[in-house]
């Protein structure tokens, strides 16, 4: 089989297809022929060896796929072969063939479209947690979500609606994000490269600032948040795409009791596979219901990954890219 692998840790140049042998699924595992795979910012954190969860060169990325399942491990039972499915690969998903434990694999729907599929995993299920199990978001709470024209950005600005969100606040870097944030049901949107997003926050709000904030970029952003984040408000911070840490002070948090909390999809992946099924099974049941719309920006073959990653790197790209072997 053909699999993109990171030989060195680097740029874009350092991803190589290469032939590999199928592997085999052990007792608990599925095997999976992938029809497509998305590119996720924490695959070029990979392939610099800035991702927490990744391992030492060679290796394959890639953190989930759709695809149809060829083979199964004798000890799994809730999985047939035949059967369409997204998971959670155990190793790299950026391949022809994938292997994944099956507590972390999920039959998909008939009516659920190969490419939507490939998109939703990370980004629907990220989304939702952040909203539901970290957040706990509230019917009419306000909501602030950062690098909105992106996969998670999109897929969480439809959720914070569907959940009932008062009003939900978009950051995007371009005009042209801009419009594709709208689409995608926020409120109101700024473009953090010419407004500072905490004083139009606070113009928004009257002074009272947000409920909710979703920050995947850490370093100066996280500090602005806490400037616009309300008594009793939750900052979730999932990501660190700034490249530097967000720095918080005790006396930000206690006297108006304000939330700073951290989440990983990884290490939730890792360590609690199983608490992650109830929010699949919703994401998938409001994607089946063409409630949630996953957007994707470009497909690449597989062979042009490394254009792929240039493009994630621009800045430039809307929605999600997907890989197709």
């Amino acid at each position: 089989m053909k699999s993109v692998v990171i030989q060195r840790f680097g740029g874009p140049e350092v991803l190589e297809v290469c032939d590999q042998p199928i592997p085999h699924p052990g007792p608990g595992d599925v095997l999976i022929k992938v029809q497509a795979t998305s590119l996720n910012y924490a695959d070029v954190k990979a392939r610099m060896g800035q991702y927490h969860n990744a391992g030492q060169p060679p290796f394959t990325p890639g953190l989930d796929v759709m695809g149809i399942v060829t083979a199964r491990g004798e000890a799994v039972t809730t999985i047939e072969i035949g059967q369409r499915v997204v998971a959670f690969p155990l190793h790299g998903a950026h391949s022809q063939y994938a292997l994944a434990d099956a507590a972390l694999t999920y039959a998909l729907p008939d009516s659920v479209d190969a490419h939507a599929a490939a998109a939703f995993p990370t980004v629907a299920v990220t989304s939702y947690e952040l909203l539901h199990s970290v957040a706990r978001l509230q019917s009419g709470e306000t909501v602030l979500i950062h690098a909105a024209a992106g996969g998670i950005g999109t897929t969480a600005l439809q959720l914070a609606q569907l959940a009932g969100a008062g009003r939900v606040i978009a950051t995007v870097g371009s005009e042209e994000k801009r419009a594709i944030a709208k689409q995608f049901g926020a409120d109101e949107v700024i473009n953090y490269r010419t407004e500072s997003f905490a004083d139009c926050v606070l113009d928004m709000t009257n002074g009272h600032g947000v409920d909710v904030i979703l920050d995947s970029v850490a370093g100066e952003i996280l500090a602005q948040g806490l400037r616009c984040l309300a008594r009793f408000g939750r900052l979730v911070v999932f990501g660190n795409a700034s490249g530097q840490p967000g720095m918080v002070s005790s006396y930000d948090l206690h006297g108006s009791c304000r939330s700073v909390l951290g989440y990983s999809m990884g290490t939730t992946r890792r360590y609690r596979p199983d608490a992650l099924r109830p929010s699949v099974d919703a994401a998938l049941r409001l994607l089946a219901d063409g409630k949630l719309r996953m957007h994707i920006g470009a497909t690449f073959a597989l062979s042009d990954t490394a254009d792929a990653h240039r493009l994630l790197e621009s800045r430039t790209s809307v929605g999600k890219i997907l890989l197709i072997p």
